[in-house]
């Protein structure tokens, strides 16, 4: 099989890119992703390989770093912008005309911090989907997705469910088989990571519980996902890890219902991924202090 891969370089990368979205670099992440997004909406689904085949396209055409297209390091973010707008919005021609560009600017602004050697995660997708949310909310008419009027039915697994639904979330998609599907494949690329994202997950929608926040959306997993991001950033098998890992969890988590609780980016659509990077950035910075101190 991966004789295949070798003979189409172009779907290696874009499968690549996708499972960079939980910083995976496996094709079979990124396949096994593409299939649980699917599951939850053909136009997700769609709008996931258009933008990401946009942002890897774009990225060859501007001759960046082969080995970071190979990577798919101009993939996730592209990604996230396709799923976002498709998720969002009632699938248009202009939707669809602007999840071929988001894909191609999120490339774009991912070499210029690349280049700069600035650990940006998904920040680029961040920026580009606030800015088009609050243009489309504002300038066009294009109605909401039939995604988010979805009743979610509850079940007695709830609770058990939630932590897999967390990794479902990281990609919009609250169904139970995709957030399953989205776990395993990232075990079958890192096992340590994806544990430590399924604790994660579990810490996510304890600590927002106590916090107060709507059980409801707590067994979604939309109080787990930015965690399991953050948990997956510095997962390894030092013990020194597990503590960083609770640190950028914790943090996370923090960022993350305090930013919901007092609504403050509801009009460019949500927190989105968010509270992961300014988590993550955080602990990264402690983490440096630490090192400098240490030395």
């Amino acid at each position: 099989m991966d004789e295949f891969f070798k003979k189409i370089p172009f779907l290696d990368n874009v499968l690549k890119g996708i499972g960079q979205i939980m910083l995976q670099e496996n094709r079979w992440t990124g396949l096994l992703f593409l299939i649980g997004i699917f599951m939850g909406s053909w136009q997700c689904g769609v709008a996931v390989l258009l933008s990401t085949a946009a942002g890897t396209f774009t990225a060859m055409k501007l001759k960046y770093n082969q080995s970071e297209i190979n990577a798919g390091l101009y993939g996730f973010s592209a990604a996230l912008v396709g799923v976002a707008l498709a998720f969002l919005f009632e699938t248009t021609i202009l939707i669809w005309i602007l999840i071929l560009l988001g894909g191609a600017l999120a490339a774009v602004i991912q070499n210029f911090f690349i280049q700069k050697k600035i650990p940006v995660f998904t920040f680029p997708f961040i920026i580009i989907t606030w800015i088009l949310v609050f243009a489309l909310h504002h300038f066009t008419h294009i109605p909401p997705s039939a995604m988010l009027s979805a009743e979610v039915i509850p079940s007695k697994y709830d609770d058990f469910l939630t932590c897999t639904n967390g990794f479902g979330e990281v990609i919009f998609q609250g169904g139970v088989l995709s957030g399953m599907i989205f776990f395993l494949a990232v075990f079958i690329s890192s096992p340590i990571a994806a544990l430590y994202g399924l604790a994660a997950s579990i810490l996510g929608a304890g600590l927002s519980q106590l916090n107060g926040e709507p059980i409801k959306e707590i067994h979604m997993g939309l109080f787990g996902f930015n965690a399991v991001l953050s948990a997956i950033v510095f997962a390894g098998v030092k013990k020194r890890d597990g503590l960083w890992v609770l640190i950028a969890v914790f943090l996370t988590i923090v960022i993350d219902d305090l930013l919901i609780d007092n609504h403050c980016l509801d009009a460019v659509g949500g927190v989105f991924t968010f509270p992961f990077v300014a988590g993550t950035w955080i602990t990264l910075l402690i983490q440096k202090i630490f090192l400098k101190a240490k030395a």
